[in-house]
């Protein structure tokens, strides 16, 4: 029986995939959490699931020229990706780790 209804997983994808906004609060709540413990897998899973959300791995890999292999081991709780691939990958997420960072202080200020 069908009824309706999608997962709050498929939800959660889909305004990821759609709302700019909701994706920037979505990655920038993630790291104002990263100095906590367990905080930068946290973020790592956050920027995944941005990535999966907006085409997959396999997209993400072309956008950045980066290998898939690496990826799925660097962005993944317990991975340590270097910061210029951290960079590349918000870059190809159209995301950019400026408007992350800068989220946060634009909210406050219309606050």
């Amino acid at each position: 029986m069908n009824t309706g209804t999608r997962s709050h997983e498929d939800s959660v994808l889909e305004m990821l995939r759609n709302d700019e906004a909701f994706a920037l609060e979505y990655l920038c709540v993630a790291l104002e959490k990263i100095d906590e413990a367990g905080g930068e897998d946290a973020f790592l899973v956050a920027v995944r699931r941005v990535a999966e959300a907006r085409g997959g791995m396999l997209h993400l890999s072309q956008n950045t020229g980066l290998n898939r292999a690496n990826l799925y081991r660097s962005i993944a709780a317990g991975g340590d990706p270097k910061l210029s691939t951290l960079l590349k990958v918000l870059q190809a997420l159209g995301v950019g780790m400026s408007r992350v960072v800068a989220h946060r202080s634009e909210q406050d200020a219309h606050a």
